[in-house]
């Protein structure tokens, strides 16, 4: 048993604890104990990205108690790409925090860390109950980190995103209690068992309950109609707070993949059908909403949260296709969609501080500081929002498009896909000639740290390095999506002593 697999739980746990007791020592203190963290993070992405690479499921027995009875964690390709985009993600965010906005509230840094090993155990869970525990730490943590700095928006953003999130809560419990109740287990590998094992008797309910997680799990990944909380949350908090929650909609995708492609996706009749039957429609209304509100929007960092949308709609659609083509172009969508509309809400926030008025609202087209330095980037960056070569956007909808060629449904998708893409278009074209063709340079300037600014290009660098190195990403991505679609062998994983129940099981 390796016990390097807790780190990415343990690790952020101990240090935010230990922000909260030292909070009175030098502010220095936190931050440099945050770095450290989260650099941490990420090299243990990189490693978790080598060993998950070989094909092979890494366990982690708590208390060594075997599985079904224990706590167990598990590690493959989909945890491996998500622990490792946090992680980075999550540095970045800190590096443009450390600019300012990490000292306009209390306990910052230490609520960060409880939020990432919040989404770390969401990744790396063996079974639902503690997803729904690591749930609880990383909502309750961004509870906090969206009211940072206070505000009167921000605490009424607070309060529709704690509301939707506690009902949501409440759902899950009652779908964990009837899966519990029907199979006597809550181990999503011996769920995966029962489910497929059980009577004919017990369907009605167990499709109920993979309903309400469905339910559950769209609230996270702001599917319609549980969307509407989402523009004005994320366009409420501080910039590496909304950076940060790009990654947060993700979780609820990720949870829709592992449980529906794993406990829900064997036996002659896979519960997961009905699922997927509701999920393709509302996956394209919530592409086509999100384009919609892109060319709708008053700000830029309303807009970039109806990007978050946009991009919601965009892989869950891709994903209900479920064929390993479709299911490699979605997990590379969602890492181009994740880093890119981070960049955006930093990005939102330094336009926002070289304006004399209106900060990031559209309605306000007075001189901008330093207009062509952050023009030429908002050009760079729009281009590979859109999806314009020759950046990871491109490759990642080509490829979604050609996956999608192939399925009878695949023309709506190009429809409604290729109508978004030009309306974002159209919105970030007109955003940039009003801001940054018709008005004038400021004749003094505000400052412009070159910390941030530099952050920001190499993270659309990093995009760009993205596509260059597509080859291999999409490999790895494809052995991913044919790992996701063969759950016998995270079974076969979890639990080695299941040989005889395995094998009545048909995919």
């Amino acid at each position: 048993m390796n016990h390097a697999l807790i780190l990415p739980i343990l690790l952020p746990l101990i240090t935010g604890a230990g922000q909260l007791l030292f909070y009175q020592a030098p502010f220095a203190l936190q931050r440099l104990l945050g770095f450290a963290s989260t650099f941490w993070l990420v090299l243990l992405g990189i490693w978790c990205l080598q060993i998950a690479g070989t094909g092979e499921h890494v366990l982690y027995h708590a208390g060594d108690w075997p599985a079904p009875f224990g706590i167990v964690l598990v590690l493959d390709r989909l945890s491996a790409i998500m622990l490792a985009l946090t992680a980075v993600l999550g540095f970045c965010c800190l590096l443009y925090a450390s600019s300012g906005s990490d000292t306009r509230g209390a306990h910052f840094h230490a609520l960060f860390q409880f939020q990432l090993a919040g989404l770390n155990g969401a990744f790396l869970t063996g079974d639902l109950f503690n997803l729904f525990v690591f749930f609880e730490i990383l909502l309750i943590a961004s509870y906090a980190l969206l009211l940072h700095g206070g505000g009167r928006a921000r605490s009424r953003a607070g309060l529709h995103y704690v509301i939707i999130n506690l009902v949501g809560s409440a759902l899950f419990l009652i779908a964990l209690g009837t899966l519990y109740g029907l199979t006597g287990t809550l181990n999503m590998a011996d769920l995966a068992v029962r489910v497929a094992q059980a009577p004919p008797s017990d369907a009605p309910l167990l499709a109920a309950a993979s309903l309400v997680l469905l339910v559950v799990f769209g609230v996270k990944a702001a599917i319609l109609p549980l969307l509407f909380w989402l523009p004005r949350a994320y366009s409420a908090a501080t910039a590496p707070v909304a950076a940060l929650f790009a990654i947060m909609t993700k979780v609820g995708i990720y949870a829709i993949l592992r449980v529906f492609l794993l406990v829900f996706a064997l036996g002659e009749t896979p519960v997961s059908e009905t699922a997927w039957g509701w999920l393709w429609p509302l996956a394209l209304l919530t592409l086509a909403l999100g384009g919609i509100g892109v060319l709708g929007s008053n700000s830029l960092r309303t807009l970039t949260a109806y990007l978050v949308i946009l991009s919601v709609g965009t892989l869950l659609a891709t994903i209900s296709l479920a064929t390993e083509a479709s299911l490699g172009a979605a997990l590379f969508y969602l890492i181009h969609s994740t880093g890119m509309t981070a960049v955006f809400f930093l990005l939102a926030d330094l336009l926002g501080q070289q304006r004399e008025e209106g900060y990031d609202r559209f309605s306000a087209t007075g001189p901008i500081g330093h207009r062509w330095l952050l023009g030429t980037l908002f050009f760079i960056a729009g281009i590979a929002m859109v999806g314009l070569p020759p950046f990871s956007g491109f490759v990642s909808k080509a490829w979604i498009l050609q996956a999608s060629a192939q399925e009878p449904q695949g023309f709506w998708l190009w429809g409604v896909l290729l109508a978004a893409a030009l309306l974002t278009l159209i919105a970030l074209s007109r955003t940039g000639s009003s801001w940054f063709w018709r008005p004038g340079e400021m004749d003094k300037p505000y400052p412009l740290e070159r910390g941030p600014l530099t952050l920001v290009s190499l993270m659309v660098g990093l995009n760009g390095l993205l596509a260059v190195f597509g080859d291999p990403v999409m490999g790895y991505l494809e052995l991913t999506a044919e790992q996701l679609l063969d759950p016998r062998a995270y079974i076969a994983a979890v639990l080695p002593e299941a040989t005889a129940a395995r094998q009545e099981i048909s995919p």
